[in-house]
Parts: C-alpha cells; structure tokens; sequence
C-alpha cells in the first residue's frame, strides 16, 4: 500500500511539475498565431524528422545488442529493438521507469544460467541494468563534450547564453552550505560502501546487496568483453547524426526559423537533450521550455514563436516513441 502511494505521489509530483514548465511555455502565447504558424510549416521535414527518430531508435539497439552479447548471446536484436521502444513508450508514464521497463524485457528473453532453476536468467536484471547505465553514461559524455565544443567554438552567442542564462542565475543560488551537504552525503556513500565490503560474506541483508553490485559490474564491464569495440562507437556516431537529422528537419519545417543554420540545429539538439534530462513524463513541459528560452536567449525569437518549433519537435518524436513502442509491446506479446 505504502509502495502504491509512493508511485502515486511521484507520479502526481512530475506531472505538477510538467504542468508547471507547460504553463511557463505557453502562458504568452496567442493560440490563433500559434495555429497560423503551424499551418505555414513544412510538413514533409517532419516526416523525415520522424523517419531519422526510427532510425535513431533501431541503432541504438544494435549497440545495446553489442553490449549485451558478453552475457547472453542468445539475445536478439529484435529484442533489443522492442526493450528500447517499450522503454521509450513507459517514460511516458512514469520518469525514467522506461530504463528499467526494457532491463525486464531483455531479462524475460535470456536464456538460464541454470537449467535446473530456470528463474535464473544469464542476463539478470541487475547484469541488463548495468548495461543500461554505462549506454546512458556514455551518452552524456559524448552531449557534454560535444555541448562544449558547439559552445566554445562560438562563444559570443552560445557561450553568452549559457553563463548569463544558466550559470550565473545557478551560482546566485548557491552558497558554501550546499558544499558541506554535497561532503556529507559523499561520506555516507563511503561509509555504506565500506560496511558492504566488509560485510560481504556474514549479514544476509550485505550479502544480498553484494551480489546484486557484482551482476550490476559484470553488466557495466561488459564493453570490455564485446567484440568490435569500434562498431560501438560508429553506432555511437550514426545516433547522433540521427539526432542532429531530427533537429535540422524539424527547424527546416518551421519557416521563421529559416536564417538558423546546421550548427545551430546542433545546438538546440544538445540542449534539448538536457530538458529530457528534467523528471517530467516524456520530457513535457521541460523540453518545451528550455527550447522555447534558448531559441529568445540565443536567437531573439519570441518565446511564443519559439515554443512553436519545440511543439513540432516534441510532438513528432513522441508520436514516433508511441508508435514503436506499441508496435513492440504487441510484437513481445506474440512471440513465443
């Protein structure tokens, strides 16, 4: 009862909070321009926005693939495919459960690590999810690196931007106190650490808190075991050409935003990366938001022009996610 109130509760909480941004994005907006200025958009680059989203999803899961061959080779691709759209389709209901949502789905398709307990599955859930946290790692190293490199190399306008708008605000917020909290939660972390370490092999509760962190390492070390490392970072490559294709089509449809270029299509796809980072469903809200704000902070577009663009962009992608992620769930339910 107490789990369910809990769900509920965090549910209700990023939905507020979604409600919120939403409000924030469209408060000054006139819903008769709004309307004009999707009308006079081009609606065959959203197609294709679309199509590279398809495409983004189905490399994403041959690299997955490739990380999860080291501990059940059994696991296909297809199943890869529909993890990676239920999970996308879950996020949708509840922040960031999609991660845990597709761990399951591969979980349930591996083969036993045991014949004679069948439950025991080669990709256990904590093997999958750790996995599931060096490809989402990895994915926000190379969105810094490549943040840092879009704003260095054009300082003036993108760099002004992230220190008047981001940075300075953020630093005003915070004081020496916040640095006491951030070392004694760092020494909590250390303390149970060490306990579990040292614990490992006499109280029960550490015992079964040890195993799950080895599988979670084991799933974690497993780029170090896959075979052509090299194709991890080419598929790396394509999903973000992949991305980087949805943001240029999706500003090619909007016609006010026609003197932007591919760089800045870049951009904005970096920084709509980290409204997805907000814990809103889907990004709603968030990601609307921080578009709407970088495109009046960088580009001097109106906010209730620019959360046009954002809408374009969200709205495909996620009839996109929902689509898939359909088709995947009742692909899983067919198959035998």
């Amino acid at each position: 009862m107490k789990d369910s109130l809990k769900k509920i509760l965090k549910y209700l909480l990023s939905m507020g909070l979604a409600g919120v941004l939403l409000w924030f994005s469209f408060r000054e907006v006139e819903w008769a321009d709004f309307v004009n200025e999707l009308r006079s958009c081009r609606w065959g680059f959203i197609l294709v926005s679309m199509a590279a989203g398809a495409l983004a999803f189905l490399i994403r899961a041959l690299r997955w693939h490739q990380l999860l061959q080291p501990i059940d080779p059994s696991i296909s691709r297809i199943t890869t495919f529909n993890g990676i759209n239920i999970g996308n389709i879950s996020n949708f209901i509840l922040p960031r459960i999609g991660e845990f949502v597709r761990c399951g789905v591969i979980t349930r398709r591996s083969e036993p690590s045991d014949p004679a307990v069948p439950e025991r599955r080669k990709a256990s859930f904590d093997k999958v999810l750790g996995t599931v946290v060096l490809e989402r790692g990895w994915e926000l190293l190379v969105m810094l690196m490549l943040l840092a490199i879009v704003v260095l190399g054009g300082f003036n306008r993108f760099g002004t931007f992230f220190v008047e708008q981001i940075w300075t605000p953020m630093a005003s917020r915070l004081d020496f106190s916040i640095w006491w909290v951030v070392l004694l939660l760092s020494a909590a972390a250390a303390g149970c650490v060490y306990a579990l370490w040292r614990f490992r092999d006499s109280n029960p509760f550490c015992i079964k808190v040890w195993n799950v962190c080895k599988g979670f390492g084991q799933g974690f070390s497993s780029c170090l075991k896959m075979d052509r490392k090299w194709l991890f970072f080419a598929y790396t490559v394509l999903i973000w050409t992949m991305y980087w294709i949805m943001a240029a089509t999706s500003m090619w449809a909007a016609p006010f935003l026609d003197g932007l270029n591919v760089i800045d299509a870049l951009f904005l796809s970096l920084v709509g990366g980290l409204g997805f980072a907000v814990p809103v469903p889907g990004g709603i809200g968030a990601f609307h938001f921080i578009i709407s704000l970088t495109l009046m902070g960088v580009y001097g577009v109106p906010m209730e022009t620019g959360i046009v663009y954002a809408t374009l962009s969200h709205t495909s992608q996620a009839i996109t996610q929902i689509l898939f992620g359909l088709g995947s769930y009742v692909s899983e339910a067919i198959r035998k």
